[in-house]
């Protein structure tokens, strides 16, 4: 019995300590981000390499699904709205797929991102955008050993997603809104402060003590550009307009933050709106 035990220890010691052992991994994970115009793309996916191995027709079968790499799904992430193909992908994060052809391949960007080889059930519906995109082949004597994925061609509107391996290269090219973006910006800087500029402007002048009237004029110039403003942000104006010994338009504002809270259900501005209209002789 103790012979058994002990043989039992060492074995159990000898797994540990195997167990403990790292190996470099068969399909290694990588991650690569590249910011296209504004727009930030990350793509994670495993990298396998050909190992002696004919690769397309053989190992990746023609004309078949294939997850477009090694273990999980390889995943492309947008941080703002592309096109792609003339179809509008929405930002977010997508499972990429691919069926390579000899001369063209389909790739498919899907919605469901966990998992491992290709979707048991696979299902049109969650397909984004699809793109068919010539198979170009590597130089004579050029060969790719592992499997690699690139942002190439590069500018302020678009970018190729490129995916090689073997003596195979295929590009799926996106577009990035950057024109829009920048004209927004452009616009925004051009037109000046916004209400919420202002706004804050205000608030922090009169919380830190600072000139009241400029305060107030700011807070005035907010609450003119606020289409309907919230009790809240009225709430904030009385205050500003007491402070600043406009007590007749700190009255007036107090009623309307009053009212607007009321509508709202919101009990703690309705005291303190009401306490306000009582030491300003209102109520």
């Amino acid at each position: 019995m103790k012979k058994f035990t002990l043989f039992l220890f060492v074995a159990l010691a000898s797994f540990t300590l195997e167990a403990q052992i790292n190996t470099p991994a068969p399909s290694p994970s990588s991650k690569l981000m590249q910011t296209v115009g504004l727009t930030d793309v990350t793509v994670e996916y495993s990298r396998p390499s050909m190992r002696g191995r004919t690769i397309f027709g053989d190992l990746v079968p023609y004309d078949k699904l294939w997850r477009t790499g090694a273990n999980g799904y390889t995943l492309v992430t947008f941080s703002e709205d592309v096109k792609i193909g003339g179809q509008d992908v929405k930002a977010g994060t997508y499972s990429v797929f691919t069926k390579p052809g000899a001369t063209t391949w389909d790739v498919f960007f899907y919605t469901d991102t966990q998992g491992g080889g290709t979707p048991r059930d696979w299902d049109d519906s969650k397909v984004v955008a699809k793109a068919s995109v010539p198979a170009i082949k590597m130089p004579e004597g050029v060969v790719i050993e592992t499997f690699t994925i690139t942002i190439d061609d590069l500018t302020s509107n678009s970018a190729n997603l490129g995916m090689m391996w073997s003596d195979t290269y295929v590009a799926v090219n996106f577009e990035v809104p950057t024109d829009a973006a920048v004209e927004k910006n452009i616009s925004r800087a051009l037109g000046g402060p916004t209400a919420g500029d202002y706004y804050a402007a205000a608030t922090y002048y009169s919380s830190e003590g600072k000139d009241i009237n400029k305060a107030k004029e700011w807070m005035d110039k907010s609450m003119s550009m606020t289409e309907k403003p919230a009790f809240w942000q009225l709430r904030q104006q009385s205050l500003i307009q007491a402070k600043a010994g406009d007590k007749k338009g700190a009255i007036a504002t107090a009623k309307k933050s009053l009212a607007a809270a009321k509508e709202a259900g919101n009990d703690d501005y309705v005291k303190m709106n009401t306490d306000s209209l009582k030491e300003w002789g209102a109520m």
